[in-house]
Parts: C-alpha cells; sequence; structure tokens
C-alpha cells in the first residue's frame, strides 16, 4: 500500500470504536430501561428458573457449552455469549461465570492467533484482510512489547488483537500474557452487567455499560499514539 492511501486510512478504526462504544451503551441503557418494567422482569425471573434445572442438571456438558459459546464469541465478530449470561450467572453465580467466561474468551483467542499465522502466504502477505487489519498490520511493530499488545487487545474487538499478533508473529507468551490482563476486567464487566440483569441493578447496566465504553476509547487513544510514535 502506498504511503498517501495509508495516510488516508486511520479515521475509520476510530469512527468504528466509537460506534461501537455508542452502541454498547444504548444497549445496556435499553436493557435497564426495559427491566424498569414489572412484567419484563418477571418474565425474565420466570425464564431463568425454568432454564436453571435444565443446566444443573449437566455438570459438565452446561459448562463446557458456555466455555464453547464464550471461545466462539472471541472468534467471530458477529456472534455473542452475551445472551447467556444472565443464566449463567442464575445458575453457577458470579464467580463461577467470571472463570468459564475468561477461560473461553482465553481459548477463542488462542484460536484467533493461530488463525492469524495461518494467513500468510509463503510470500508474508496476507491472504485476504480488512480494512481495519491492514491499517494496524503497516503500523504495528512485529516484535510488539507487553505493554503495546496489552493496549491492543484492551482497545480492539476481541478477534483483531489474535489475528494481528499471530500474522505478525508476536510472541506467543507475549500475546497470551497481554490477552488475559485485558480480558479478565471486560470478564468481571461482563458478569457484573449480566447480575445487574438478574438481580435488577439497573444503574450497574448503565454504570458499566459507560465504563468498558471508556476504557476501550481510552486505550484505543493510547494506542494510536503509540503507534504514531516516530
Amino acid at each position: 500500500m502506498t504511503e498517501p492511501s495509508s495516510a488516508a486510512t486511520p479515521p475509520r478504526p476510530r469512527a468504528r470504536s466509537w460506534g461501537r462504544a455508542v452502541i454498547v451503551v444504548l444497549i445496556c441503557a435499553s436493557v435497564a430501561l426495559l427491566l424498569s418494567f414489572d412484567e419484563a422482569y418477571e418474565s425474565l425471573q420466570r425464564a431463568l428458573s425454568a432454564a436453571e434445572p435444565l443446566i444443573a442438571g449437566h455438570p459438565y456438558l452446561g459448562p463446557g457449552v458456555f466455555v464453547l459459546f464464550a471461545a466462539v464469541s472471541a472468534i467471530l465478530a458477529f456472534f455473542s455469549s452475551a445472551l447467556l449470561l444472565p443464566a449463567a450467572v442464575f445458575t453457577w453465580g458470579n464467580t463461577v461465570t467470571l472463570g468459564l467466561l475468561w477461560l473461553g474468551w482465553l481459548l477463542g483467542g488462542m484460536c484467533t492467533y493461530a488463525l492469524g499465522r495461518g494467513l500468510r502466504r509463503p510470500q508474508g502477505k496476507a491472504s485476504k484482510a480488512s480494512s481495519q487489519f491492514d491499517f494496524y498490520r503497516q503500523r504495528f511493530p512485529g516484535e510488539g512489547t507487553l505493554a503495546l499488545v496489552l493496549l491492543l487487545c484492551l482497545a480492539l474487538p476481541s478477534e483483531v488483537p489474535g489475528y494481528l499478533c499471530g500474522y505478525l508473529g508476536v510472541r506467543l507468551r507475549t500475546y497470551f500474557a497481554a490477552l488475559a490482563l485485558a480480558e479478565l476486567p471486560y470478564a468481571v464487566g461482563a458478569v457484573l452487567l449480566g447480575n445487574g440483569v438478574v438481580n435488577r441493578h439497573l444503574g450497574w447496566l448503565v454504570a458499566f455499560g459507560l465504563l468498558g465504553a471508556a476504557l476501550s476509547l481510552y486505550a484505543l487513544r493510547a494506542l494510536h499514539e503509540q503507534l504514531d510514535q516516530p
């Protein structure tokens, strides 16, 4: 890619991140508004009560399926395990759900790292890449430090850092450490959001939605400042 076209690319990832942050906040606010109606909350409680014995009756299959869904959500941008969180929190509690969710996201991140290695052709070029992937591929140093990879994992959708780090050949231990550190606060926030839905903590839903969006945007700004340094 020529230098002029590279210079024209930067606004696009920023715009997407702002859009994603706004969507997260709007979803959390909409769920809080919906749960403020007694009829909606009572229907949710009935659904969770019906799902609990089904999940609890499969002590190995249930957690395995949840981890699998969490892993897939870390690989595919359009797939989300968020809908399962209230049922998981209702059945297993916060601590177990946090561990399972974090494990699933770590497994998904390792899969994207392996897939990123497979994106390379023998000539060293990506077989197919999105504009966002190309933007960071051209600016990210191959031997990324732990701090820089951590910013990458905090700032971007979960599937992008793994593909990018695998493609660029970032050391596996560096990527895994950054992934584990970056996913933990998001996993805690996700479980607390699920707990907020289950227990009708409407303020938590909005607060953690805002906090997660702010963390992502701050990390994105810090990441771009690092990448723009000569």
